[in-house]
């Protein structure tokens, strides 16, 4: 109880820290995590092919879906013949959930420290900069999610590419299953996860850019005019 009171004694709403780039660059960070995050995960798209044949008989439609965490292996699907018989269940090939998941786990953990920080910003900012240990571990931190935006993003990058190839309709009648008969439809839509790799490289330069502003509130940061002494031979004020 004593640390909840002492929590709530201490805390001075400024939003004043907003206007500052400190703050200002960190909420586009929050913003931009969710962004991210959410682009990703709980997606769900389908590809389409279908089987051809003979007038009158319509061709036979097959719709694959996939979805979130793109392990394209645990999506079954079948392909129907022209008489209306049914194949065995045919399954996408290829599991890209470590990189997805990944990607996704970066985003949460970034949002969840960008929530933490501006409370810190805006309701403790005189305890972030009563001692010099808030700005430097605050910058180490920000370092190591720049680092995690550049290596997630990248992996997720490249999974992206395996995955679009893995549904592209062209590829599925080449299956088994098709024998040659089968015409390629539309291919999912994946735009929201094309967003998704660009606000993963934003947030990439955004974490980068921030750590400037918050190694300027650590001692290592050096003032390129410090206030001249008398020793230094700087003139009594009047």
């Amino acid at each position: 109880m004593d640390t909840v009171q002492k929590l709530k004694a201490g805390f001075s709403l400024d939003l004043g820290a907003l206007k500052e780039p400190l703050g200002f660059i960190r909420v586009l960070e929050w913003v931009f995590a969710i962004f991210a995050f959410a682009t990703v995960g709980g997606y769900s798209g389908e590809t389409h092919f279908s089987v051809k044949c003979e007038t009158p008989i319509a061709n036979q439609p097959t719709n694959p879906m996939f979805s979130y965490p793109f392990r394209l292996s645990a999506h079954p699907y079948k392909i129907t013949a022209c008489n209306g018989s049914q194949s065995n269940d045919t399954f996408l090939q290829g599991d890209f959930s470590s990189s997805a998941e990944f990607y996704v786990c970066v985003g949460v953990f970034g949002f969840l420290y960008c929530t933490v920080t501006l409370i810190l910003y805006l309701g403790y900012q005189n305890i972030y900069r009563q001692t010099s240990r808030g700005p430097i571990i605050d910058l180490v931190v920000t370092a190591a999610f720049a680092f995690l935006w550049l290596v997630s993003s990248s992996a997720w990058a490249k999974a992206l590419t395996d995955v679009k190839w893995a549904v592209n309709p062209n590829q599925l009648i080449q299956t088994p299953g098709c024998e040659g008969n089968c015409e390629a439809g539309e291919s999912a839509s994946v735009g929201r996860l094309n967003a998704s790799v660009i606000f993963g490289f934003l947030n990439l330069l955004l974490w980068a850019s921030n750590c400037w502003f918050i190694y300027k509130e650590t001692p290592f940061h050096k003032d390129p005019n410090p206030p001249a002494t008398m020793e230094e031979g700087g003139a009594p004020e009047p």
